[in-house]
């Protein structure tokens, strides 16, 4: 079995002829750029696109399978350019009976699937066209169309204030499905404000495996996390093995931000812009300026619902290793970061391989040493909330 690097949460902002997709997002996030710049910048073996729903979408993918771009693989998914693996997937949004939204990724092995999912969802959806649309119905009910398909079906960013079934709808995911429902779960998505150790806190998340992705709305956020995969080949039957953990197939290694840097991760009063790391006051307002205008952190939200005071990991959970993305690194621009691709191809070898002599060759002694840090987790940071990331801190 090989390993291959996964980042199953990726959006597309246009189609080729101009027309959004996902409102707001970068224009260059085109079927066709994302493929490119996945697998020649980001060294990327296997992507996951969430917008594939949409018919004008679709017609981009049967063009670049016309082209021979994009070819179909015999275990589902396309071969893009014999290097990289594309699944084709949908981001969903729904409300909930008792209050808030949530957001579950959903994957189907072809075109031909997904098309027949687009045609049945469009009886609940106002514009199939456009990304994450509310379905108008709860996740529940999602969840037996997923399946009624045969779609990998995982919660995605369960933990963020907005949009998320731990961040906005329950503090269980028992209280929103069924116990069947549950056990047909493939994966759980963390989202940037938390990692394994926050997650492995709730006992019910115990069995599942964790992702981390991007949920990259620019090209250069593609890959910011990442899943190493264990399987035989990168298509969407192995995936789906890697996913439940069957036939030896896994996830061997979670590569996210350190949650600090996500803009989540901290409460966050957006009246005073106090960073309260103790929670808001049991009245629910700030307690620097009193206001009630908070957005709750993912920190703050998983100690109030957590289980055990400390994670308690299962023996499948694999290593959760901290990672910074070139682009949080001060001082690392556009001209240095094209320097390093010259010489080491991809940003993953960039962050996991290139030496420091090499790298000081490139781009010198400071943004070497800053690369090195970053990679051993050797950095200040500042905390992100509310809306904002968190930054790496220079050293004076």
């Amino acid at each position: 079995m090989n390993f291959y690097f996964a980042d199953l949460h990726i959006h597309i902002g246009t189609n080729e002829a101009g027309k959004w997709i996902k409102i707001p997002t970068s224009r260059q996030l085109t079927v066709r750029n994302i493929c490119d710049h996945a697998s020649r910048e980001k060294g990327l073996h296997i992507i996951g696109l969430v917008d594939t729903m949409s018919p004008l979408v679709q017609q981009d993918i049967r063009r670049m399978i016309d082209e021979g771009l994009l070819v179909p693989l015999s275990g589902g998914g396309y071969r893009y350019n014999n290097c990289l693996t594309v699944l084709l997937g949908a981001e969903i949004e729904t409300k909930e009976p008792q209050g808030g939204m949530a957001h579950t990724l959903l994957f189907l092995p072809d075109l031909k699937s997904m098309e027949s999912f687009t045609n049945y969802m469009g009886q609940f959806i106002s514009n199939i066209n456009l990304s994450t649309q509310n379905a108008h119905m709860p996740i529940s009910q999602l969840v037996d169309i997923a399946l009624s398909h045969q779609a990998v079906i995982i919660p995605a960013h369960v933990f963020t204030p907005y949009k998320s079934v731990y961040g906005s709808v329950a503090c269980r995911l028992s209280h929103i499905l069924t116990d069947r429902q549950i056990a047909k779960l493939a994966a759980i998505e963390l989202g940037l404000s938390a990692d394994t150790y926050m997650a492995d806190r709730i006992a019910e998340l115990f069995h599942f495996t964790f992702l981390t992705n991007s949920d990259a709305h620019s090209l250069q956020k593609i890959a910011r996390e990442y899943t190493v995969f264990l399987c035989e080949e990168p298509d969407f039957r192995e995936v789906t093995q890697v996913l439940f953990r069957t036939n030896g197939r896994k996830a061997v290694s979670n590569f996210g931000l350190d949650p600090r840097l996500g803009k989540y991760h901290r409460t966050v009063c957006e009246a005073c812009g106090s960073l309260d790391q103790t929670g808001v006051s049991a009245r629910g307002r700030c307690q620097a300026c009193g206001s009630k205008n908070i957005v709750k952190g993912v920190l703050d939200r998983i100690n109030q619902i957590a289980d055990y005071a400390e994670s308690l990991h299962p023996d499948h959970r694999p290593p959760y290793h901290y990672q910074i993305p070139l682009e949080f690194i001060p001082g690392l621009g556009k001209k240095a970061m094209q320097s390093l691709l010259a010489v080491f191809d991809t940003e993953m070898n960039i962050i996991h391989q290139a030496d420091e002599g090499k790298l000081k060759a490139v781009v010198g002694d400071k943004l070497a040493a800053a690369i090195l840090a970053a990679r051993v987790g050797h950095t200040s940071i500042q905390d992100g909330g509310g809306g904002r990331y968190g930054k790496v801190l220079t050293k004076k």
